[in-house]
């Protein structure tokens, strides 16, 4: 059956779903701005009538594939999450399931920049139901229980667990933007592990509002301008 024929006559068992892998993909390749409803109906060999149907519009569209990127960012961080090797402490569990999530969001970032710039991008509409959307997003239900789960084991203060998502997320977050649309996107692989291991250090110890033993790798040096190297003093006074 060819494709021009499928649009006035395919009926598909279950037409919602896969329109909607059809819109997944296509964000997977192209980020937000290709999810259109009618490349989507095109590309299951339906009408556009037919899709209509089934969603109402482009933002009825970008919602559902929001979800579905949101669920895949959170496969990516369950995946780095069961990568490790679990603590028999709970109160170093709980800081390495920290440690894991945010790695997870990084690494989703950087394989999956399309699906993760889908998964955030803007819609219109009311910023009360904008918030309430990232709220039960289940990304961010893994982080608060991992915030919780931190608190009831002691290793965070509990003066310290509220609003520890936002400085968690609102870190990592932009974190991967600067290694997709910025500077970090240019660093050799050794130094950008670097900077992840820091930055996950510095969230860790900002939400603890203490240091903690870095669990990642060293950091990197300094950079000049240029983008060589800075020299660091010595004890002695001198440049090496």
């Amino acid at each position: 059956m060819s494709t021009t024929a499928s649009r006035g006559t395919y009926h598909h068992g279950d037409l919602a779903n896969a329109l909607s892998s059809a819109a997944l993909d296509l964000a997977r390749r192209g980020g937000p701005e290709a999810v259109v409803l009618r490349e989507a109906a095109r590309q299951v060999g339906v009408s556009a009538t037919a899709a209509y149907r089934h969603f109402a519009g482009h933002e009825d569209l970008i919602e559902t594939v929001q979800q579905l990127c949101q669920t895949e960012l959170v496969g990516r961080m369950a995946a780095e999450l069961a990568a490790g090797v679990p603590e028999s402490d709970p109160q170093r569990e709980a800081l390495r399931r920290l440690r894991a999530l945010g790695r997870g969001y990084v690494q989703f970032a950087q394989s999956e920049p399309g699906l993760f710039r889908t998964a955030f991008c803007h819609r219109d509409g009311p910023l009360d139901e904008q918030w309430a959307a990232l709220l039960a997003a289940p990304g961010f239900q893994e982080l608060t229980a991992t915030l919780d789960a931190m608190a009831d084991t002691g290793v965070l203060d509990p003066a310290h667990r509220v609003g520890a998502e936002l400085v968690a997320w609102t870190g990592v977050h932009g974190l991967s933007m600067l290694i997709l649309d910025g500077p970090l996107g240019a660093l050799p692989a050794a130094e950008l592990e670097g900077v992840i291991n820091r930055v996950l250090d510095a969230i860790t110890t900002g939400i603890l509002g203490r240091e903690v033993t870095p669990a990642g790798g060293a950091g990197i040096a300094p950079r000049t301008r240029a983008g060589g190297p800075t020299r660091r003093a010595s004890a002695g006074g001198r440049h090496t």
